[in-house]
């Protein structure tokens, strides 16, 4: 795969755990925190077309793709992106049409937005997928929600890239939209809406006047796929205002018309996962190249909104239940125990960083053990900064500030521990060096041959501590993610492919990718809107689960109350 030829460089995917990665995006997560609202480019967009959208099919049918999260390593990305570009897809039986319209559902590069980025992770890919607009049939058009990676440079590299360009397009996908935000008119009473809600405290003046007008048109008969950045619903659990912005939105603009909220669609979360409740379906799935999220810790049964909510005029809530999730609950398991074999693999530099700190720390220690009282051993200066660093290191890995307030001394608790353990691995390892005649060579003898022999041992001993540290404090809810981030498993990918039939039926077939394509061969003699690359060995998509029917909802006497909404 010749860079030069691509007309982009393929990316491997990103090591969440590099030392620097790990800084940069924890900066640039605290400046989005704490200067977020000078960053927002959402009241800007006011000045920008306010034009919604329609997309009426073939005949009064419509396929249409969703994908999330994709712009990660290229291997994983391409590999979704392949099956997207295809004219079809033969899935268990049946013969899926490529969509008319593709739908990304944010994080569309990681770890962070600029241009490069995007060129390389998403649009290269992409490109490469579905060079030129197919020669039979209509366009594909292509539509983008930001998520908060592509929100990490206030969506300057966004807009340039999905938005404001009259003939923009990727490839053989054409682009539409002006702003973060968009409505599109789809067959058969069928509308899709999605909401730019970043940052998660409101949704701007700008974006609401702009629904407002999508909806002004919008009755009884009509029925909604609502598009969000995160899945808040599931997040509300254990944060019940994460889903407030949503059930204004709802509330405010959707349920005054009488129109019905079937669907609500996310990414964010990189796997599928499906609540399904009276009228309305719950869907995550970001599977589209970005590293796999644990779904064994998924709740079974949601309150939507939570009753825990502060909001006042909250809709009424609903229960869903876990219908579906891939990879299932047992694999996911199964998964989080090779944290002991990838975190190093994946993260070279974190085990690298790991086995410095260690050093350092075991060098203090044994600097120390050289003074005459026991109290000036504790407080030799060396030694009390190593040991407030690992400590301060540990407790900050477990993210106690993120943790809501019942579940912060949980996190300072489980940081603490596995502070202590790293420092109990440190005198460990200082009492096998004050045993070995190293450490009594002349000067600069002991530091050398400890980063030559001592660092790398120690390094893998750290570092195995810290995936078992991953792996028990997961099952405290603490660090779920980094323990599959650490391990940067690309395989078992998803996305949607949608159907609207003539009578008004949305079908939804999610499909998932057990394993993604690693070998790649170049076809130059293909036709001009055929794949650049094609798998070497063939991809085996599949359903996740039987097709999902979502019609007219059931009609239910009475009237809404105050605060319900009709929108359910």
């Amino acid at each position: 795969m010749d860079p030069q030829q691509l007309g982009f460089t393929p990316q491997r995917p990103v090591g969440w755990l590099a030392p620097l990665l790990l800084l940069s995006t924890g900066l640039r997560t605290l400046m989005a925190i704490l200067f977020g609202a000078y960053l927002d480019k959402r009241e800007l967009q006011n000045a920008l077309s306010a034009d919604s959208f329609a997309h009426p099919g073939i005949d009064g049918e419509l396929w249409f793709d969703y994908v999330a999260d994709l712009g990660d390593g290229f291997h994983a990305t391409y590999s979704v992106a392949y099956l997207l570009a295809q004219p079809r897809l033969e899935i268990d039986g049946r013969v899926l049409p490529r969509g008319q319209l593709l739908l990304m559902g944010g994080d569309q590069v990681y770890p962070l937005a600029n241009g490069d980025g995007y060129e390389n992770r998403t649009k290269g890919p992409y490109r490469a997928a579905l060079p030129e607009p197919p020669t039979q049939g209509p366009r594909p058009t292509l539509f983008a929600l930001p998520g908060n990676h592509d929100w990490y440079d206030g969506l300057t590299a966004f807009l340039r890239l999905f938005a404001r360009r009259k003939d923009g397009h990727i490839g053989g996908w054409r682009t539409q939209q002006s702003r973060s935000y968009f409505a599109v008119e789809l067959p058969a009473n069928w509308w899709l809406f999605a909401i730019d809600e970043q940052f998660g405290a409101y949704i701007d003046d700008p974006q609401l006047v702009y629904f407002e007008d999508a909806a002004r048109d919008l009755g009884p008969e009509d029925r909604i796929i609502l598009m969000t950045p995160s899945p808040t619903w599931v997040k509300a659990a254990k944060k019940p205002e994460a889903y407030d912005a949503i059930d204004y939105f709802i509330r405010t603009i959707l349920a005054p018309t009488g129109a019905h909220v079937r669907v609500l669609l996310s990414g964010d979360m990189h796997h599928y996962a499906r609540y399904t409740g009276e009228d309305r379906e719950l869907i995550t799935c970001g599977g589209g190249g970005a590293y796999l999220a644990a779904t064994h810790n998924l709740p079974e049964t949601l309150t939507v909104p939570p009753r825990e909510t502060l909001t006042r005029n909250a809709s009424r809530s609903r229960r869903y239940s876990l219908a579906s999730r891939f990879p299932g609950a047992e694999e996911s398991r199964r998964l989080s125990w090779g944290v002991f074999a990838r975190v190093p693999k994946r993260n070279p530099g974190f085990a690298t960083m790991l086995g410095i700190i260690q050093t350092l720390t075991m060098l203090a220690m044994a600097g120390a053990a050289g003074q005459a009282g026991t109290l000036q051993r504790l407080f030799s200066i060396p030694l009390v900064i190593m040991m407030f660093l690992v400590l301060a290191g540990t407790v900050l890995f477990a993210q106690p500030p993120k943790a809501n307030a019942a579940a912060h001394s949980r996190h300072w608790i489980i940081g603490l521990l596995h502070g202590f353990a790293q420092l109990v691995l440190a005198a460990c390892g200082t009492w096998v060096w004050l045993r070995l005649p190293f450490h009594d060579w002349a000067w600069p003898g002991p530091p050398v041959v400890a980063a030559v022999l001592y660092g790398p041992v120690i390094a893998y001993l750290a570092t195995t501590l810290l995936s078992l540290y991953l792996l028990v404090a997961s099952r405290f809810d603490v660090n779920v993610n980094e323990l599959f981030a650490g391990q940067g498993i690309e395989d078992a990918k998803s996305f949607l492919r949608m159907h609207i039939a003539a009578d008004g039926t949305l079908t939804v077939h999610a499909i998932g990718v057990d394993k993604i394509c690693r070998q790649w061969v170049a076809d130059p003699n293909a036709a001009p809107d055929a794949s650049w690359l094609r798998p070497q060995e063939p991809l085996t998509p599949h359903l996740i689960e039987p097709p999902i029917a979502v019609g007219n909802p059931a009609p239910r006497p009475g009237v809404a109350g105050p605060g319900q909404g009709t929108a359910h």
